[in-house]
């Protein structure tokens, strides 16, 4: 099943016949579900790019990681996690700047 599958389409007129209070609640909900959806997506990207730079070709075969493996993974997602996070107070920054 692809993901479009279980897309719910609703027109700007289903909207507008909520009440405001509906409208500020679906608003919410679709804001929650979009930092959710971005979140996941950072994720995916830190994994794939982490697992890329640190694991060799059929190493997990034995299904553990070498020491080094490990090490690697673990700095990678540190090193990640940080500039995420330099970004992150960088625009902060920006925007009370505005």
């Amino acid at each position: 099943m692809d993901a479009g599958d279980d897309a719910i389409n609703i027109s700007q007129e289903d909207i507008q016949r909520l009440s405001p209070a509906d409208q500020r609640d679906l608003q919410q909900f679709m804001q929650a579900k979009q930092q959710e959806a971005n979140f996941q997506r950072t994720i995916h990207e830190l994994t794939e790019t982490c697992f890329k730079k640190c694991i060799s070709r059929g190493s997990i075969s034995s299904g553990r990681l070498s020491s080094k493996e490990s090490s690697c993974m673990t700095n990678c997602v540190g090193r990640f996690m940080d500039s995420n996070l330099a970004v992150l107070r960088h625009l902060e920054m920006m925007r009370q700047q505005q």
